[in-house]
């Protein structure tokens, strides 16, 4: 199974992986690593043993952030870089986290779950029209 790291700023990681849980459940093979900027001086030790530790046990693995450019996104990117099997997806959000915890087998590959959360989490961004009651109403207002 590819192993998930999921990691971003302040306690974003912590927030969003909690609500993964409770949504989907308990996830097998997947760390949540904050940023936290009081930490700033060990991240880069810290994300980049918990990358090599994941690609140790799963052999493969995608770390989840939430903004490109951060310190985050560069610091995975780096640790990526010195560790194989290793992919980075940024602008995470909780529908592309629950597609690819539920789809991860024993079969999938770090490439199919980058795929799918570039896929799915852009279709979990919208903006729906939100209809009034007075949108409702008959357009003579009589309401009958």
């Amino acid at each position: 199974m590819v192993g998930c790291i999921l990691t971003g700023h302040g306690i974003f990681a912590e927030g969003v992986g909690a609500a993964l849980e409770m949504v989907g459940g308990p996830q097998q093979d997947f760390a949540v690593v904050t940023f936290l900027e009081e930490e700033a001086g060990e991240y880069p030790a810290k994300i980049s043993g918990a990358i090599a530790d994941m690609a140790e046990k799963c052999g493969e693995v995608v770390v989840f952030c939430d903004l490109m450019g951060g310190t985050p996104f560069n610091q995975s990117m780096m640790a990526g870089a010195t560790i194989p099997g290793v992919r980075v997806v940024t602008g995470v959000n909780l529908p592309m986290l629950l597609e690819c915890m539920s789809l991860r087998t024993d079969a999938t590959t770090a490439e199919e779950l980058v795929q799918t959360a570039v896929e799915i989490g852009q279709m979990g961004i919208a903006a729906p029209v939100l209809e009034t009651a007075a949108d409702d109403e008959p357009e003579d207002g009589d309401g009958i």
